[in-house]
């Protein structure tokens, strides 16, 4: 249902675009407060739980998606979808992390981070078309039900895993022991870090809202369109197992990359579409390598911290630009 909820509320619910939004940017607040805690927990008792608790609550927040009446029931699933995001941001890419040091292949991180999130994308392309598909045959509820099933796949593979042991070689560098927000974690660097990752997916993100939430899209043809998203965020993951460990003159490049795609976007109506996707390739090309940076950054015992800051970033633009762009989209339908 990746590629069709907006068109379940917007459409089948017969929800304003400006309520949705809204409704999308108050889960994005939950996230974004959550993120630090959740992060400190994954830290203190184990990622390995943290992704058990956060895929379970997946699964009763798309029961909601489904089930839940009215903007209560949006809301109640917003924030539910909030907290099983909370409690795996962060704790993944630790527990990957650490998994590899124990391993004894810190080094090839960053490939199996890009490779891991390639995959992903790619296989969410599977799933936004097998959606279509459902939902085009079956109906709405039927592609609910498999979207719930999926989310409690994820609780039993989470189950599966196995929490990595401590890296007892992992030492505290000076530049690494003193932060306002925790040991090891200094937030200059962080936010330097993070902050074009972040760009990149927001603009994303709001180019493809605006997109399927025209008001004139059928299931079929939006579905395509996220699949085209989604599969150019996943060729973005695979170039970045090739641009070695970036850094800050590769993330201006990106930056510089998308402010003059979305110039484009404003100046020609014709290249929106085009916009979409190019914006989601450069933001897969972003997140694998700023994941890679942040645990290169800091200290062992605050690994999921770090990771959640930065999706607290990513929220907090979100929060701002999402509900703009949901009222500039329903004024320009009346």
């Amino acid at each position: 249902m990746h590629g069709l909820y907006l068109l379940w509320w917007v459409q089948e619910k017969q929800m304003s675009p400006a309520v949705v939004a809204a409704t999308l940017a108050a889960g994005d607040l939950a996230l974004m407060l959550l993120e630090v805690p959740t992060g400190w927990l994954a830290d203190r008792y184990g990622h390995r739980l943290s992704l058990i608790v956060g895929s379970a609550a997946q699964v009763v927040g798309m029961l909601c998606c489904w089930l839940g009446a009215g903007v209560p029931g949006l809301i109640a699933a917003s924030v539910l979808v909030a907290v099983g995001d909370a409690f795996r941001s962060g704790a993944d890419q630790a527990l990957v992390y650490r998994s590899c040091v124990a391993l004894g292949r810190e080094s090839d991180f960053q490939q199996i981070q890009s490779r891991t999130e390639a995959v992903r994308q790619a296989a969410l392309v599977g799933l936004v078309l097998a959606g279509g598909a459902i939902v085009s045959v079956w109906g709405f509820a039927a592609g609910w039900i498999a979207e719930t099933a999926l989310s409690a796949t994820g609780v039993l593979i989470a189950c599966a895993m196995s929490e990595p042991p401590p890296d007892a070689d992992a030492g505290e560098p000076d530049e690494r022991r003193h932060s306002a927000t925790a040991p090891g974690i200094r937030p200059g660097l962080l936010f330097a870090l993070t902050l074009p990752a972040s760009f990149l997916g927001v603009a994303a993100s709001i180019a493809l809202f605006l997109a399927q939430t025209t008001g004139h899209s059928e299931p079929a043809g939006m579905t395509v369109l996220v699949a085209f998203a989604t599969l150019a965020e996943a060729a973005g993951s695979t170039a970045a197992m090739r641009l070695g460990s970036g850094g800050a003159a590769t993330e201006r490049s990106l930056v510089g990359l998308g402010v003059l795609t979305i110039l484009t976007a404003a100046t020609l109506q014709s290249a929106f579409v085009s916009t979409v996707v190019a914006l989601s390739f450069l933001a897969g090309i972003a997140h694998p390598l700023r994941a890679v940076a942040i645990q290169r950054a800091v200290a062992d015992g605050v690994r999921a911290r770090a990771a959640s800051l930065a999706s607290a970033c990513d929220m907090a633009l979100s929060l701002v630009a999402l509900p703009l762009a949901g009222a500039w989209q329903t004024r320009r339908r009346r």
